[in-house]
C-alpha cells in the first residue's frame, strides 16, 4: 500500500457495526403488523414530515415505517416529496416535503409498526418550513423556518437556520446527508452544493431543496461545497465554515470553496452563512 492510500484509510473513520436482527428470519413465516392511518390537515405552505430514528428499527427491518399520501379524493392541492423514491419514511430517521397549495388540504398518514410492542411507536414531527401565498392560518406559536436539513447519526433529520450551527461541535456524531433550500428571493437553480466523499472524489452538483448524501447506511460526509451563481452571486454573499470528528475546523470559505478538513476526517457540524452584499459593506464600513 502506498503512503498516500495509508494516510487515507487511516483518515476514514470506522463504520459502527450494523446489530444482527432479534431473530432469525424464516421461510413462510408471517409476522403480525400494526397499522393504523390518520388523516393530517396542514394549511397553505411547505411543511417538513420527520420519523424520528428509533433504536430498534434495524433490527425489525426499518420499523416503525411510515408512508404520506394524498388521501384517495381531494389530495389536487398537496405535492409530497420523499427523500426515498419507494415513498417510505423508516424508523432509521427519515422525513418527506409537503407542499399545500390550496390549503386547508390532508394528507394521509399510515403507520406501520411491530404488533404488542410499547416501543414500536413512531415519533412524528411536523415542521413548517415555509408559508403558503395564501393568508397563514392563525396558530398559537408559529414554526421557525428552516434554511438547511441535514440527516445526522443517530439523530435522524435536523433542521437549522442560515447563520446557526447544524449539527453539534464535538458531538463525533457525524452528518450522512444533507439538503439546502433557497430563501425568498433565490432562484433554486442558483443555489447548488456538493459532499465531498474522499480526496479529490465530490458528488455530482444538486439544485436547492434536493438531497446530497445517505440516510442509514454509515457513509458519512467528508465537507461540503456551496456555490452561488447568476442573480444570487450578484446579490448575497455565502460563507461555509465546518467542525469535524477528530476536533479539526475548517473555514469559513466563501461560495464555490470546499470545507473539508486536512485530515479528511466526517464532517460533524456546519455553519452556512448567507449575507445580501449590501449589507456586507455597510458593516465593513462601520468597523473602520
Amino acid at each position: 500500500m502506498s503512503k498516500s492510500a495509508a494516510k487515507t484509510a487511516a483518515a476514514t473513520p470506522a463504520m459502527p457495526p450494523v446489530p444482527e436482527p432479534a431473530a432469525a428470519l424464516q421461510a413462510g413465516s408471517i409476522q403480525e403488523l400494526k397499522v393504523s392511518a390518520h388523516l393530517m390537515t396542514l394549511d397553505t405552505g411547505l411543511f417538513c414530515i420527520v420519523n424520528e430514528a428509533n433504536a430498534g428499527a434495524i433490527a425489525d427491518q426499518g420499523l416503525p415505517g411510515v408512508r404520506v399520501s394524498p388521501p384517495p379524493v381531494g389530495g389536487g392541492g398537496v405535492e409530497i416529496t420523499g427523500f426515498r423514491p419507494d415513498g417510505w419514511l423508516d424508523g432509521l430517521g427519515d422525513a418527506a416535503l409537503v407542499r399545500v397549495t390550496k390549503g386547508p388540504a390532508q394528507v394521509l398518514v399510515t403507520v406501520y409498526q411491530i404488533a404488542g410492542r410499547a416501543d414500536a411507536s413512531p415519533r412524528l414531527q411536523v415542521m413548517r418550513l415555509a408559508n403558503g401565498v395564501a393568508a397563514p392560518a392563525p396558530a398559537p406559536v408559529e414554526p421557525e423556518v428552516m434554511d438547511v436539513l441535514a440527516h445526522i447519526q443517530t439523530r435522524g433529520d435536523v433542521g437549522a437556520k442560515f447563520g446557526d450551527w447544524l449539527g453539534e461541535p464535538g458531538s463525533a456524531n457525524w452528518i450522512e446527508g444533507i439538503a439546502i433550500s433557497a430563501p425568498d428571493g433565490i432562484a433554486a437553480e442558483d443555489l447548488s452544493y456538493q459532499a465531498v466523499l474522499g480526496r479529490g472524489w465530490l458528488s455530482p452538483w444538486v439544485e436547492a431543496g434536493a438531497y446530497c448524501g445517505s440516510r442509514g447506511m454509515a457513509l458519512p460526509l467528508l465537507g461540503l461545497r456551496v456555490r452561488l451563481q447568476g442573480a444570487a452571486a450578484e446579490q448575497y454573499e455565502l460563507s461555509c465554515e465546518a467542525s469535524f470528528i477528530d476536533g479539526s475546523k475548517a473555514g469559513p470559505v466563501g461560495s464555490d470553496e470546499t470545507c473539508e478538513a486536512e485530515s479528511l476526517a466526517a464532517l460533524e457540524a456546519v455553519r452556512l452563512t448567507l449575507m445580501p452584499r449590501a449589507k456586507v459593506k455597510a458593516v465593513a464600513r462601520g468597523r473602520r
